[in-house]
C-alpha cells in the first residue's frame, strides 16, 4: 500500500527535484578550452596584458561564456620566447586539449607556434598583427586575424607622408620581421625619397646615437615603429635631443595607448596610424571604452580593441555552431562570416582572412578629459586590403 501521507508526498517531491536538478547539471555543455598567448611580462607585458584585458572584458561580460557556451580561458605568459612558447602550445594541445588558440603578441613568437598549432587541427584567432608571409602564401583555413597585417598601420602613415609632401625621410624599426614590415609598408605608400633605413636590435633602449645621425641628415620628417618601451625611450630621447617639434615625428604602434600612459605630454604631436582610436565613433567603440575604462580605470590601447574584436568574432561564431566547434568545416564557416560589430565599424575578411578595413591617422593630443589621448585627423586609406592577399591560395 503507498504511503501517501504529506510527509511522503514532500520526501517523493525533493527527490524528483534532485533528480531533476542533476539531469539539468549533466545536460549542460562542457566548456570550451580557449588557449590566450601573449606576452604578459617584461619591457612588452603591457601589450599582452591590454589584449588580455579587452578579451576578457566580452567573456566576463557574457557570464563567462562566448556564444551562449560557458568557456575555459587558459592564460600563458611566452615572455618573448619563441622556444618557451612552442613548449606552452604543445602543452594547451596535448595536455588541455583546447579547442582554439588567440593573443600572440609579437611575430617573433607567431613565427614559432603557428605551425605546431595549425598542424594540430586548432583554430588560431590572432588579436595583433601578423608578417607578410602569413597573409600570403603562407596563410591557414585555422588562422584569422583581427588586428591588422603588419604593413598596413605603416602604409597608412606612408600614405599621409605622401599627403604632406615629405619629401626626404628616415626610416627607424627594431631588427625583426615585424619591423621589416613596417618599413617596407611606410615605403610602399610614401613617394618621397628615403635617406636612411636604421634598424636597430630588440632589446635596445638607447638611441642617441641613431637621434644624432637623424640630427645630421635634416629630414623633413621621421617614421619609427617601436612598440611598448621601446618607443617610450625613444621618444623621450628624440624630444631630449630637440627634435620633436621641429622635425614631425610620425609613427606606428610607438605612441598609443599603451604608451601614452608613461609619455603623457612628452608625446604631444606625435602621428600614429592604426585601424582604430578611442574617439572612433561607432556604437560598438563607444559601448567598448566606456565599458574598458569603467572597468579597468583606464583607456583602452588598440591592443585591448582587437582583442575585444577577437572576442566578438569568437562569440559570434561559436553561437553560430551551437557550440559544436568539432565540426571545422562549419566553425572555419562561421569565424569567416565575421558576424559582429566591430569596434572600428566596416569590417570583413578577405580571401586570406585578414580584415579589410578602413585604416586613420592620429594625432596625440588632450581629449574631451584633457587627458592625453589619440585624436583622429583622418583615413587615408578606405577598405583597404594588405599587400599579400593575392598570394594566397584560400578563397
Amino acid at each position: 500500500m503507498f504511503d501517501i501521507s504529506p510527509a511522503a508526498l514532500l520526501r517523493r517531491a525533493a527527490g524528483l527535484a534532485l533528480c531533476l536538478a542533476a539531469v539539468s547539471a549533466t545536460a549542460q555543455p562542457a566548456p570550451i578550452k580557449i588557449g590566450f598567448l601573449g606576452e604578459l611580462s617584461g619591457p612588452q607585458g603591457a601589450l599582452g596584458q591590454d589584449q588580455y584585458d579587452g578579451f576578457m572584458l566580452v567573456v566576463e561580460r557574457n557570464g563567462r561564456k562566448l556564444g551562449g557556451v560557458p568557456v575555459d580561458i587558459l592564460k600563458e605568459d611566452t615572455q618573448l620566447k619563441p622556444d618557451l612558447a612552442t613548449q606552452i602550445v604543445q602543452k594547451l594541445i596535448e595536455r588541455d586539449k583546447v579547442s582554439i588558440i588567440t593573443g600572440v603578441t609579437f611575430s617573433t613568437v607567431l613565427a614559432a607556434v603557428a605551425k605546431p598549432i595549425e598542424e594540430a587541427g586548432v583554430f588560431l584567432v590572432l588579436s595583433n598583427g601578423a608578417p607578410s608571409s602569413f597573409a600570403g602564401a603562407n596563410c591557414s583555413a585555422l588562422r584569422f586575424v583581427t588586428s591588422w597585417q603588419n604593413d598596413q598601420q605603416a602604409e597608412v602613415v606612408g600614405k599621409y607622408a605622401a599627403q604632406k609632401g615629405y619629401k626626404k625621410m628616415v626610416l627607424m624599426a627594431p631588427n625583426f620581421q615585424g619591423g621589416r614590415d613596417y618599413v617596407t609598408g611606410f615605403k610602399r605608400q610614401y613617394t618621397g625619397v628615403v635617406a636612411d633605413e636604421m634598424y636597430t636590435p630588440l632589446n635596445q633602449l638607447d638611441f642617441s646615437a641613431e637621434i644624432s645621425k637623424i640630427a645630421a641628415i635634416k629630414p623633413d620628417a621621421v617614421f619609427v615603429f617601436y612598440p611598448g618601451g621601446l618607443g617610450i625611450n625613444f621618444i623621450r630621447q628624440f624630444k631630449g635631443a630637440g627634435l620633436l617639434g621641429s622635425v614631425p615625428l610620425l609613427s606606428a604602434s610607438t605612441a598609443d595607448g599603451i604608451t601614452l600612459v608613461a609619455l603623457k605630454d612628452t608625446a604631444r604631436g606625435v602621428i600614429s596610424g592604426s585601424f582604430w582610436g578611442p574617439d572612433t565613433p561607432t556604437e560598438a567603440s563607444r559601448q567598448f571604452v566606456e565599458q574598458f575604462e569603467k572597468k579597468y580605470n583606464r583607456i583602452p590601447s588598440q591592443y585591448a580593441a582587437q582583442s575585444y574584436d577577437a572576442a566578438l568574432l569568437l562569440d559570434s561564431a561559436i553561437a553560430k555552431v551551437k557550440g559544436n566547434v568539432a565540426d571545422k568545416q562549419a566553425f572555419g564557416a562561421a569565424l569567416k562570416a565575421a558576424d559582429f560589430k566591430s569596434v572600428r565599424g566596416d569590417f570583413k575578411f578577405n580571401n586570406n582572412n585578414f580584415p579589410i578595413h578602413d585604416m586613420r591617422v592620429f594625432e596625440v593630443a588632450p581629449d574631451a578629459q584633457k587627458r592625453i589621448s589619440l585624436k583622429t585627423i583622418g583615413a587615408p586609406l578606405r577598405a583597404h586590403e594588405d599587400a599579400y592577399h593575392a598570394q594566397c591560395a584560400l578563397k
